[in-house]
Parts: C-alpha cells; structure tokens; sequence
C-alpha cells in the first residue's frame, strides 16, 4: 500500500473513530480488517528472530516516513496536495483471457501486484485484487477505468495461494471471501493467516512462515520466503504485527522472484548470490516518493535489483490499475524503459490479461502506455 491511500485511509477511519463514537469503533473491528494472531499463531511469531514483542522488524530499518515526519502534517498534505494526472483519462488496453483451460507454464499480470502463474503443473495466484478498489471504503483507492475485467469466477481452481503481506492493496477481503473453498493451500508470512481464518479458512490449509524458509509444493516446485523492506497493517493501531515477505519460486526449469512491496536494499545481492540467476523478477517498481524512499523501490531501483539478482527479465509490478502516489500513472513505465536501456536483462511490460509464456526468449512487448493521457 502507498502512503498517500495509507494515510488518507487512516484519516478516514481517525474521523470515525473520533466523531462516529460506538459506530466508527464498530466499523474497525468489522470483518473486513481481519484479525490480530493469538493462541498457536501468535507464539509462532514469537518465536522468530525477526520480531519484539510480536512486532516485526526490517533487517535494514525502513522508517514509514523520512526524515522522521510528523504523521498529522504528512497526513494534510497527502490528503489535499494536487496530484499530476494520476489517472489515464482513457479506459486502458486489456486482453481477457480463458485461463480455466490454459494449458503450459506461464504468467498472467492482473494489474498492480496481482499475478496469475502456472509452473510444474500447479496454479498459483498472487495477491490477488479483483475488486474495483484497494481500500476500506469503496469510494477510495478506485481502479484505473478498464482494468477491473477479471473476476473470481474467471479463475481455475488454484493449488497455492501466495501473499506478500496484508495490506488493501494486496490483502482484498471481497476477493479471498468469493475464493473460499477454491484454494487449495495459502502460503504467506506469519501472522498473516489470522486474517484469513477469521474470513471462514480452514487453519490447516493455511501455511504460515518466516524470511528464509522454504515449502515444498509437490516434488519439482519449491517456494522460499524472501526477506522484504517494508511494514505491514489494516488498521490505525495494528502496525507490524503480520510478517511482509517476497516469495522465490524454484523449478527444474523456472527461477521466479515475486518481491513483493519493498524498498531496496542489500537483501537483492545477497538473493543473487543465494540463487545465482532468476529467469524473471517481478519487482515492485510504483507507488514511490521522496517521502517514503525506503518501502517502496523507485524504478532505476528496481533495475539495479534486477542486475543484483544476475535476472534475465524483469516485470516492473505494483502500477498500472491503482493511484496511491502522486507521480503520474505512466511515469513508471517510462522511468522503467529509460532505466532498463543497455541492461543485459529483457523488459517485459504485458498488457493487464495477457499470457506470458514462461519459454524463453520473451518475444518483445509494446509500449502501450504510450500516447494515452
């Protein structure tokens, strides 16, 4: 989630709680926001290095605010400084896709962080968001025009589901409600799960667990849980408690980075030097400021990561449906391409639904971004 709809958000549910009395206290403990770890989750969390008191910690620090700023003064300003066209003026270009009867290994980009893959015959779903908007309320965090075009129904039955990390953005409660009883196993960082049990999931198909582990998924598909720079929470005073992660995922065949949110750091180098290569990395590239610079990876960022991490191609992931910041929508794109002139890396920018083969070479993708508003 971007600070701008992090704090916007916050001070919608601050006016609640302040002026909606019983009322707006009750909206903050509705289904929606989840639930906090207790009982055999919460001693999990405690027994992880990465953690104090139940509280989660970056390996680097990654403060939510620069320069230590105050959090009223940050929350005016993002709440009423003008924007430069946040949004396309235009329904963006999409591709829907059967994806129930797709057939090989190969990725599907929902928009935003939200990905659909198959790899060694299972289906895998990525932070999925298929509602119209990433927030609590549905006026806030709306869509680009033209991106909401998959549902739940469209989706296979799916093998594994994973999550970076628990907020709107990425943790949408409509989404994983419609998709009960569709999903085989969940894997995402500890404390993350409570939420889900609290939406009707079966604890044992949850799989819950820290930077650095790794869970088999059948013989030939291993998932390890990757250290990432950023933080975690639904609500006002709830910070920290879910662990944030980024996920690699291992084949005979295939080496895939999903970062998740996260801004960069050592952690890239030191997955280079783990793994050697990836054939793709999927790194957050949107959502940045000054304001922020350690949660969220700029776009040159992100292709100094994808050299870290010795990668073949790079998807530059959370833009392209939401506005949480005040670049323009397309800036990322933009950045991204001059960034990734003369890299020894390919570019790959699909349109959202469209199918990418996982096959080496990528063929080259448009720019389609441009000469839209």
């Amino acid at each position: 989630m971007k600070r701008r709809t992090f704090l916007k958000t916050l001070g919608a549910l601050g006016v609640l709680a302040a002026c909606g009395g019983g009322g707006g206290m009750a909206f903050l403990h509705s289904e929606a926001f989840g639930a906090l770890p207790e009982g055999a989750a919460l001693q999990r969390i405690l027994r992880s290095p990465h953690q104090v008191n139940g509280v989660f910690r970056n390996l680097e620090p990654a403060p939510v605010l620069a320069n230590e700023s105050n959090f009223v003064v940050s929350l005016v300003r993002w709440l009423f400084l003008k924007r430069e066209r946040p949004y396309p003026t235009e329904p963006l270009p999409t591709v829907h896709q059967d994806l129930k009867h797709r057939q090989g290994d190969c990725l599907v980009w929902f928009g935003h962080s939200s990905f659909y893959l198959q790899l060694e015959g299972r289906r895998i779903l990525v932070d999925p968001v298929f509602s119209d908007y990433a927030a609590p309320f549905s006026f806030s965090n709306k869509a680009f025009a033209g991106t909401s075009i998959f549902t739940p129904a469209d989706l296979p039955d799916i093998d594994c589901l994973l999550l970076t990390h628990d907020h709107w953005d990425h943790l949408d409660y409509p989404t994983l409600k419609a998709l009960r009883g569709r999903i085989r196993t969940v894997l995402c960082g500890l404390g993350t799960g409570s939420h889900l049990v609290r939406w009707g999931y079966a604890p044992e198909q949850i799989h819950e667990a820290d930077w650095e582990d790794c869970v088999e998924l059948g013989s030939t598909l291993r998932v390890h849980l990757t250290t990432a720079r950023h933080f975690s929470g639904r609500s006002l005073n709830n910070h920290d408690r879910a662990l944030w992660c980024g996920f690699v995922l291992e084949s005979p065949s295939h080496r895939i980075l999903v970062s998740g949110d996260g801004g960069y750091g050592t952690h890239f180098a030191r997955l280079g030097e783990r793994f050697g290569s990836f054939d793709l990395v999927l790194l957050d590239s949107g959502q940045y400021n000054a304001n922020w610079p350690t949660v969220h990876m700029f776009p040159e960022q992100a292709a100094q990561a994808a050299l870290d991490l010795h990668a073949q191609a790079l998807l530059p992931a959370h833009i392209g449906r939401f506005c949480l910041s005040q670049h323009a929508w397309d800036e990322p794109f933009i950045r991204a391409v001059a960034a990734s002139t003369d890299k020894p890396y390919q570019l790959v920018t699909p349109l959202i639904g469209q199918i990418v083969s996982l096959e080496r070479p990528f063929p080259d993708f448009s720019h389609w971004w441009e000469g839209r508003q």
